[in-house]
């Protein structure tokens, strides 16, 4: 998933199979310059780091940001052991671009002069949630998110800092709640949970993401109807976010 800010250099959020793609947009004319706000190390938010076209020519320099691990690794340390014989080819160390890492938890920083807040969230594993401002708009991606173990609404500090008044909110939402029960500690939430989020952090729009793989298009749909419902008395506008999607998010005057 990718920022387009005009006058910037891009940014994507995570490393996953859809890096691919993003990177198949991306002009091959001069060097490539970006960065990526990395959540956290599972498989399928990092395996496409190695198929991302741009940092595959010389010249090119990729800034990757993201947390430390529970057992004291870098972010450095993680991609140079898992990209590598005999998972891939070449180390990551050999790949033609450059590749920097910065390790990050509850910080605030900038990025050529987009603002960046980074907050640890609840999941698997150390995992952070991004809020990126540009112009006191802000997008907020929180793509894996584990909601209270006992089905109850409740959000830690750190996520309620992401999330209050945002242009746009993009959340996990990955189960429904007889589905929750069965996979309480799995690092993911409801759609319903969701909702009580944006709701609850006075959000103006909601991309509902991260749909469990087994589900279809029409139970994604019957997620989507339901979830405007609720959120239409709160004048919140929500989408399921799906692939090659576009938004457009006016900048706050």
């Amino acid at each position: 998933m990718g920022l387009v800010v005009p006058g910037h250099d891009p940014l994507v959020f995570d490393l996953g199979t859809g890096l691919r793609y993003c990177g198949d947009r991306i002009p091959a004319s001069g060097p490539f310059t970006g960065t990526c706000l990395l959540t956290h190390m599972h498989w399928d938010h990092v395996q496409g780091l190695p198929f991302f076209v741009p940092t595959l020519r010389d010249g090119a320099n990729f800034d990757i940001f993201g947390p430390v691990q529970e057992d004291g690794r870098t972010v450095r340390e993680v991609f140079e052991s898992i990209i590598k014989p005999p998972m891939f080819p070449v180390s990551v160390t050999e790949l033609p671009g450059t590749f920097v890492f910065h390790d990050v938890a509850n910080d605030d920083f900038s990025i050529g002069g987009l603002d960046v807040m980074s907050r640890l969230v609840p999941h698997v594993g150390n995992t952070l949630g991004y809020r990126v401002t540009h112009r006191d708009t802000s997008v907020v991606y929180l793509p894996d998110h584990q909601m209270p173990e006992d089905g109850s609404m409740g959000i830690t500090d750190g996520a309620r800092e992401l999330c209050t008044g945002a242009d746009l909110l993009i959340h996990d939402a990955q189960y429904t709640p007889e589905e929750f029960a069965g996979k309480s500690n799995w690092g993911h939430c409801t759609m319903e949970y969701a909702v009580w989020v944006a709701i609850e952090c006075k959000v103006k729009r909601l991309a509902l993401f991260h749909h469990d793989p087994v589900r279809g298009d029409d139970a994604v749909d019957e997620f989507l109807d339901r979830a405007r419902r609720a959120c239409e008395p709160h004048g919140i506008e929500v989408i399921a976010a799906a692939e090659n999607q576009t938004l457009s998010i006016p900048l706050n005057s």
